[in-house]
């Protein structure tokens, strides 16, 4: 449709017409997206969440190293979810490329002091 002068006004409530709609749904889809609970994991359910499937004596030696994060309750080891999402990506290996530019902001950071 080709806006002219005279539907300009029709073209304008059409636009903000179409903006409401995207708006509500916009707003319905957020509300249907409400996050999930955390939940807890046994060691169990841990090896099985597990992308890698490390076993459970791996698990054990990043709990005795402190390396995951964990809560003991009396003898009972349990992991929280969120916890271990974040463990897990903040496991990722930079490239070779991120470390060549961190390497080089630190020696310029060096050069300036």
């Amino acid at each position: 449709m080709t806006v002219t002068f005279e539907n300009l006004p029709a073209s304008v409530h059409q636009i903000y017409q179409k903006l409401e709609n995207m708006e509500r749904l916009l707003l319905e889809k957020s509300n249907n997206n409400q996050p999930l609970p955390d939940c807890w994991f046994d060691l169990n359910e841990l090896v099985e969440y597990d992308p890698e499937k490390r076993s459970k004596a791996t698990f054990y030696g990043y709990v005795h190293e402190r390396a995951i994060p964990f809560h003991k309750r009396g003898k009972k080891i349990t992991f929280l979810k969120s916890e271990i999402d974040f463990w897990l990506k903040s496991g990722r290996r930079k490239t070779f490329l991120e470390t060549a530019v961190e390497a080089d902001q630190f020696l310029e950071n060096k050069k300036r002091r």
